[in-house]
């Protein structure tokens, strides 16, 4: 009997501290908050060969059309039909919730650089409306913005 009190606490003991390691591996160090990305793998080759910060930028914007399609861009793709920041990397989402991905922002540092900005700020804990007022007031010198 004493040797299944035993094992029993000794696992309740292992269980406790894999616990603990585990909730203490998952926390985010000075309370960054972790953003949704689309995995690489399914992002088109032209997206997977791109540098790092286009590559993220993809990665977020396509995943979060709830706070992309408020934040502006100002790199002039108003002109080509774009109405946010989204739409530079996103041009459709069926109803199956298939991406077709738009290749402008693979060519625009202004794009990219507004998401990356974005991306920052709310890992900082900032808010998606704070986030529109920086990008508004950072990046209104290069154009109109692409939100009607």
């Amino acid at each position: 009997m004493f040797s299944k009190t035993r094992k029993l606490l000794f696992l309740l003991i292992v269980l406790v501290l894999a616990t603990t390691a585990v909730s203490a591996c998952s926390s985010s160090k000075s309370g960054e908050v972790h953003l949704f990305m689309l995995p690489m793998d399914e992002m088109p080759m032209d997206v997977q060969t791109a540098p790092v910060a286009v590559q993220e930028a993809y990665q977020f914007a396509s995943i979060n059309p709830d706070v992309m399609k408020d934040i502006p861009c100002y790199c002039g793709c108003g002109d080509i039909g774009h109405a946010s920041n989204f739409d530079c990397y996103v041009s459709n989402v069926d109803d199956k919730s298939n991406i077709t991905f738009d290749n402008h922002a693979l060519g625009c540092s202004i794009c990219v650089d507004i998401t990356q900005d974005v991306m920052r700020m709310l890992r900082e804990g900032k808010s998606p409306q704070e986030a529109r007022a920086y990008v508004d007031a950072t990046y209104a010198k290069y154009g109109p913005s692409n939100i009607p």
